[in-house]
């Protein structure tokens, strides 16, 4: 079966951008930045950017053009005979599948707002009135299961059009649409009374706060969210990889996905900051801010329905680019595995994804007494926590060694495919530093998280 491609260089830095650009840029990063001294931690993060995503983004995108594969066959095809490397690809797929199954939950929420927000149904409400619609959602079964397929069919139904006309063309369009839309609320946030408060509090260096929260969090919060906002370790990368010609190198492409999943996270803020400050609120953390908070800052602000409504078809695209990007992933191991159609290959899946992902959008009313990482956790908690804190980082190192040592694909092929075409070359002389020093800040981060989750 011939491999299908994508139809332009703008196509693979949106899909690559859209499967990294998710809702942790949106309410995580900001909330990172106004904890750990604004602009402080904006040089911080962007320093582990550059030294812990791009060699990781480039490894993956190298095996998946080397392979012309998705990870369910890339091991397979570049490992040599007798090797074991490829054993990893089914953790990889499994950790996709896992993705999606609390993914689609989150998404569901955003798709149910945006309606709710459209119609009108905050105007009026009291603060705990806002506060309990949310409530309302998490403990409602049906609203969960509903919205959460009404996800999965969205994101079936462009993978089954195909990869050019349904996941290029629509994730381009949605993206174009998304810098649209945050450009408009941003002017609007800083257009607001004290909205310079908010913007000063978010990005002008406060190295004072960053001593009083502690430099060891702040080091490691930046790397973590460095990390994880890329979502590497799993293949996301690598099916776009196996996407692309030879006339560009990878590390350049890597730098251009990095660029714009920063620019968005460091927009989402200046949208967040200002809106807050204005009205005297705190910018929490977590779901809060973005069911809570910002509802009861819109029924505050004139005009207020119609820039919430904008906020959610904002956060909608946001939800749905990684969506997309992950099922493309997902249904390319059926079509590389069994060499089957798109079109039968999306049908299994929307099955299996919709089925793994019931546990989740009943967690917190059917299944509310599973409480699996302690008091107040969800079946949610536990499926990010296995995606985020174990899969990502033991696939990370996976792609590291596979690149860097002899026994793997080696450091000779994997530079030579990295470097292939015009751009950035991936120097030489990080060898020692990919091959020895990456892979223990990756095991820091691994070791550190299981600790901070699970003692």
């Amino acid at each position: 079966m011939k491999r299908e491609k994508l139809s332009s260089r703008l196509g693979f830095i949106l899909l690559s951008a859209g499967c990294a650009i998710g809702l942790g840029n949106i309410w995580r990063f900001p909330y990172m930045v106004g904890k750990y001294g604004g602009g402080a931690f904006v040089l911080v993060y962007l320093f582990f950017l550059i030294i812990l995503g791009l060699p990781i983004i480039v490894m993956e995108y190298s095996v998946g053009r080397g392979s012309q594969k998705s990870i369910a066959q890339s091991f397979h095809v570049l490992e040599k005979k007798g090797q074991k490397w490829h054993l990893f690809s089914y953790v990889a797929m499994a950790g996709n599948y896992l993705l999606v199954m609390f993914y689609t939950t989150i998404a569901g929420w955003m798709l149910a707002y945006f309606v709710k927000m459209l119609k009108g149904d905050f105007i009026g409400l009291s603060p705990d009135q806002v506060g309990n619609v949310f409530t309302s959602l998490q403990a409602d079964p049906v609203a969960s299961v509903f919205w959460m397929i009404l996800i999965v069919i969205i994101g079936c139904g462009i993978c089954a059009v195909g990869l050019q006309r349904g996941v290029e063309k629509v994730t381009k369009v949605m993206m174009g649409l998304l810098l649209g839309v945050m450009v408009l609320l941003v002017i609007k946030s800083l257009s607001l009374d004290n909205a310079m408060k908010g913007v000063e509090f978010y990005l002008i260096p406060d190295f004072n706060i960053l001593k009083e929260n502690g430099i060891f969090n702040a080091i490691y919060g930046a790397m973590g969210q460095a990390f994880f906002t890329l979502s590497i370790g799993m293949g996301g990368m690598a099916i776009f990889g196996s996407y692309i010609d030879k006339k560009h190198s990878l590390t350049g492409e890597g730098l251009r996905v990095l660029i714009l999943d920063t620019f968005v996270a460091v927009m989402a803020g200046l949208i967040i900051f200002p809106a807050c400050m204005s009205f005297n609120v705190d910018a929490g953390s977590g779901p809060g801010l973005v069911f809570v908070t910002l509802p009861n800052i819109f029924n505050a602000m004139d005009g207020g329905q119609i820039w919430g409504t904008l906020f959610f078809v904002f956060m909608n695209f946001a939800a749905l680019s990684t969506i997309i990007a992950v099922f493309e992933n997902i249904v390319s191991f059926t079509i590389d595995l069994f060499q089957w159609s798109r079109k039968k290959s999306v049908i299994l899946n929307f099955v299996i994804i919709v089925i793994g992902s019931i546990p989740c959008a009943i967690g917190f009313s059917i299944l509310s007494g599973f409480q699996p990482l302690g008091a107040g956790s969800a079946v949610l908690d536990l499926l990010d926590f296995l995606v985020s804190n174990v899969i990502m980082p033991l696939g990370s190192l996976v792609f590291l060694f596979f690149c860097t040592r002899k026994s793997g694909w080696g450091w000779k092929n994997f530079i030579t495919e990295a470097n292939a075409g015009e751009g950035l070359s991936f120097p030489e002389r990080a060898r020692f530093y990919v091959s020895w020093i990456l892979p223990l800040i990756v095991i820091f981060i691994f070791l550190f998280g299981l600790w901070e989750k699970l003692l």
